[in-house]
Protein backbone atom coordinates (compact mmCIF):
# COMPACT_ATOMS: atom_id res chain seq x y z
CA UNK A 1 0.00 0.00 0.00
CA UNK A 2 1.49 3.30 -1.03
CA UNK A 3 0.61 6.68 0.39
CA UNK A 4 -1.30 9.10 -1.80
CA UNK A 5 0.09 12.58 -2.35
CA UNK A 6 -2.54 13.92 0.05
CA UNK A 7 -1.59 11.38 2.74
CA UNK A 8 2.10 12.09 2.23
CA UNK A 9 1.45 15.79 2.74
CA UNK A 10 -0.79 15.14 5.78
CA UNK A 11 1.78 12.92 7.53
CA UNK A 12 4.95 14.58 6.22
CA UNK A 13 6.12 15.74 9.65
CA UNK A 14 5.78 12.23 11.08
CA UNK A 15 7.55 10.75 8.07
CA UNK A 16 10.51 13.09 8.62
CA UNK A 17 11.09 11.71 12.13
CA UNK A 18 13.96 9.24 12.32
CA UNK A 19 11.79 6.69 14.17
CA UNK A 20 8.97 6.83 11.62
CA UNK A 21 9.44 7.08 7.88
CA UNK A 22 7.30 6.07 4.94
CA UNK A 23 7.29 2.33 5.71
CA UNK A 24 6.09 2.89 9.25
CA UNK A 25 3.39 5.30 8.07
CA UNK A 26 2.21 2.67 5.60
CA UNK A 27 2.06 0.12 8.44
CA UNK A 28 -0.08 2.55 10.44
CA UNK A 29 -2.40 3.02 7.46
CA UNK A 30 -2.90 -0.76 7.26
CA UNK A 31 -3.39 -1.22 11.00
CA UNK A 32 -6.62 -1.75 12.93
CA UNK A 33 -7.13 -0.63 16.53
CA UNK A 34 -9.94 -1.28 19.00
CA UNK A 35 -10.45 1.38 21.66
CA UNK A 36 -12.59 0.09 24.52
CA UNK A 37 -14.22 2.97 26.35
CA UNK A 38 -14.77 6.41 24.85
CA UNK A 39 -14.65 8.43 28.04
CA UNK A 40 -12.07 10.81 29.39
CA UNK A 41 -9.12 8.69 28.22
CA UNK A 42 -10.53 6.72 25.28
CA UNK A 43 -11.82 9.75 23.35
CA UNK A 44 -8.50 11.60 23.09
CA UNK A 45 -6.69 8.31 22.42
CA UNK A 46 -9.02 7.69 19.47
CA UNK A 47 -8.45 11.22 18.19
CA UNK A 48 -4.67 10.86 18.41
CA UNK A 49 -4.72 7.47 16.69
CA UNK A 50 -6.85 8.89 13.87
CA UNK A 51 -4.53 11.89 13.55
CA UNK A 52 -1.51 9.60 13.44
CA UNK A 53 -2.98 7.77 10.44
CA UNK A 54 -4.29 4.49 11.85
CA UNK A 55 -6.25 2.85 9.03
CA UNK A 56 -9.30 1.56 10.91
CA UNK A 57 -10.53 2.51 14.35
CA UNK A 58 -13.14 0.52 16.19
CA UNK A 59 -14.68 2.26 19.20
CA UNK A 60 -16.64 0.36 21.84
CA UNK A 61 -18.44 2.01 24.72
CA UNK A 62 -21.64 0.71 26.22
CA UNK A 63 -22.07 3.57 28.66
CA UNK A 64 -25.02 5.88 28.18
CA UNK A 65 -24.40 9.60 27.87
CA UNK A 66 -26.15 11.64 30.56
CA UNK A 67 -25.51 14.77 32.58
CA UNK A 68 -23.26 12.98 35.08
CA UNK A 69 -20.71 11.82 32.48
CA UNK A 70 -21.23 14.22 29.56
CA UNK A 71 -17.94 16.04 30.21
CA UNK A 72 -16.01 12.79 29.70
CA UNK A 73 -17.68 11.87 26.39
CA UNK A 74 -15.71 13.94 23.89
CA UNK A 75 -16.94 11.97 20.88
CA UNK A 76 -20.60 12.23 21.80
CA UNK A 77 -21.14 15.87 20.86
Amino acid sequence: MSLSDQDFLRYSRQILLEECGIEEQQKLAKSRVLVVGCGGLGSPVAQYLASAGVGKLYLADFDKVDLTNYNAKHCSA
